[in-house]
């Protein structure tokens, strides 16, 4: 162990999961000088983003596509390590492709006349309505990104003082009518409104800062990490051991222990207390709330206002090992997105009536075209994804008997881009929003917490600096700035700037000066 760690017997953190969100917070803690503890329900690093190893394939369960890999950068740097050194980070061309039924295609990628061609493949009269939209989008990742991502916004007035650049950018209108605004064919809205769903967001009512994501991918490119988001995670646990911190997998947090009105350590379900005087949750910020603080009463977060809340979607995820195909279907890419006949008629269903649909739009992930190690030789592995209600609503979804109804659904659109698949299945697995529910604790088996509507982001979203109880802190997807890697790696930088440093014999009077 460290001496900087060793020679403070006071500084101890606690981080309750070793998700994406809560092994960054341990991260800048060891830089920091903390001693953390990482507690995790999984048996493994990375939460959702972790992955199965199931009859050879490796399931990559939780996300596959790497953005903004700066903030990857910044955080090893704080940590005086090189995140290339330790992860082998490949771009992606394309970065994925979009169909539509009716046969269109399009290959969106970082190069301006390769977009533009694209673009004028499906409607030429769109191109100028294309161009005013990426300029839209840079001015939206100046005010969005640069100057909101990674700063606090525990305070009200962080959020007020942006709303005049807010109106001007129209903030109120949601991505998909400002795509609308800018384009006429509807194929090509959804193409540029459609990147809320990778956070959990209904492209239909999330804020037109969103559209900041085209001019986000254009100049920093569209990643995959070999050996998955799991590889990433991995590599995150090497650096929080090296920096003396430790994780304990296997173990569930059930209660955040409160002494003389701040937080002081945590109690695991099977009766354990860890004693902290910092306690960092990467747990969901609802579970957080209405769970390891039930015995407290709450100001802002109460039960009741948890319910009131919007809630991203549900996912249904098929994840599938295939024999011999590694050069069958040779036209399907490594990322596709395949559109259903409706879509904001099935955003709809989702997100407002809380309806399974009969149609479905589909995401593929086929990593052996980039990544050979996630399957046999000559075989194939594969992860299919289907946003679905989450199961909040009054007339849930029982997954127990619908899922093998929506399985041959799914199937059956799938035949139209992977004939004759499923004779090569070797070995499967499923995830539903039950799953979501139990595996990860997430309220209402939803893929990524609160949804981020303009009136549940920034201030509005649960803070970093706990408004229920000092010397709590939250990162992750339900807190600021929001899901996705960029967004969880980004909470754990806000909170770099909200925890103080060490030297930390005198931790707990300057916790409780905060």
């Amino acid at each position: 162990m460290p001496d900087h760690v060793s020679s403070y017997p006071d500084n101890r953190a606690l981080v309750i999961g070793a998700g994406i969100g809560g092994l960054s917070a341990a991260m800048r803690l060891g830089a920091k000088g903390y001693a953390v503890t990482v507690l995790d329900k999984l048996d493994r690093a990375g939460g959702r983003g972790s992955s199965i190893t199931q009859d050879g394939h490796r399931f990559d369960l939780g996300p596959t596509i790497v953005t903004a890999p700066m903030v990857f950068e910044d955080l090893w740097k704080t940590c005086g390590r090189d995140f290339h050194a330790d992860v082998d980070l490949r771009p992606m061309d394309p970065f994925y492709e979009i169909r539509w039924p009716d046969g269109t295609r399009f290959s969106a990628c970082g190069d301006d006349a390769r977009m533009q061609a694209e673009v004028a493949k499906i409607n030429p009269a769109d191109l100028k309505g294309y161009k005013r939209f990426m300029r839209d989008s840079e001015a939206r990742y100046v005010v969005g990104y640069e100057g909101m991502v990674a700063k606090p916004m525990q305070k009200l007035w962080e959020t007020i003082k942006v709303l005049p650049k807010f109106a001007q950018l129209r903030a109120d209108r949601s991505i998909y009518h400002h795509a609308a605004a800018r384009v006429k064919d509807e194929r090509l809205r959804m193409a540029l409104s459609f990147h809320p769903l990778f956070i959990g967001g209904d492209p239909t009512h999330v804020t037109s800062i969103y559209a900041l994501v085209g001019y986000l991918e254009k100049e920093h490119g569209v990643h995959y990490a070999m050996g998955g988001v799991q590889a990433i995670a991995d590599a995150m646990a090497q650096v929080v051991r090296g920096q003396g911190g430790s994780i304990r997998h296997d173990v569930e947090v059930d209660e955040i222990i409160v002494d003389s009105g701040r937080a002081a350590g945590v109690r695991l379900t099977d009766g354990e207390v860890l004693d902290a005087p910092l306690v960092v949750s990467n747990a969901d910020a609802g579970h957080t709330y209405d769970h390891l603080l039930r015995n407290r009463k709450r100001k802002r977060w109460t039960t009741q206002r948890l319910k009131k809340s919007r809630w991203s979607m549900g996912l249904y995820v098929w994840y599938f090992g295939t024999k011999g195909t590694k050069d069958k279907w040779p036209d399907l890419g490594h990322h596709t997105i395949l559109n259903g006949p409706r879509f904001t008629g099935l955003l709809r269903d989702i997100f407002m009536k809380g309806k399974l649909a009969d149609d479905m739009s589909l995401y593929i992930h086929r990593p052996a075209i980039t990544d050979p190690d996630v399957a046999p030789e000559g075989d194939d592995t594969f992860y299919i994804l289907s946003p679905v209600p989450h199961l909040g609503w009054k007339d849930a979804v029982d997954w127990t008997a619908e899922e093998p109804i929506y399985r041959e659904k799914v199937a059956a659109v799938l035949e139209t881009v992977m004939p004759g698949f499923r004779e090569h299945i070797s070995t499967e697995l499923v995830f539903t929003p039950e799953t979501f529910r139990d595996r990860y604790l997430s309220p209402h088996g939803c893929g990524f917490s609160i949804e981020p509507r303009i009136l549940q982001s920034a201030w509005f979203r649960p803070h970093n600096v706990s408004e229920e109880l000092p010397g709590l802190y939250l990162v992750g997807a339900g807190t600021h700035p929001g899901a996705g890697l960029p967004g969880v790696i980004s909470s754990a930088e806000v909170l770099g700037k909200l925890v103080p440093d060490m030297p930390a014999k005198d931790i707990p009077q300057r916790l409780a000066a905060e």
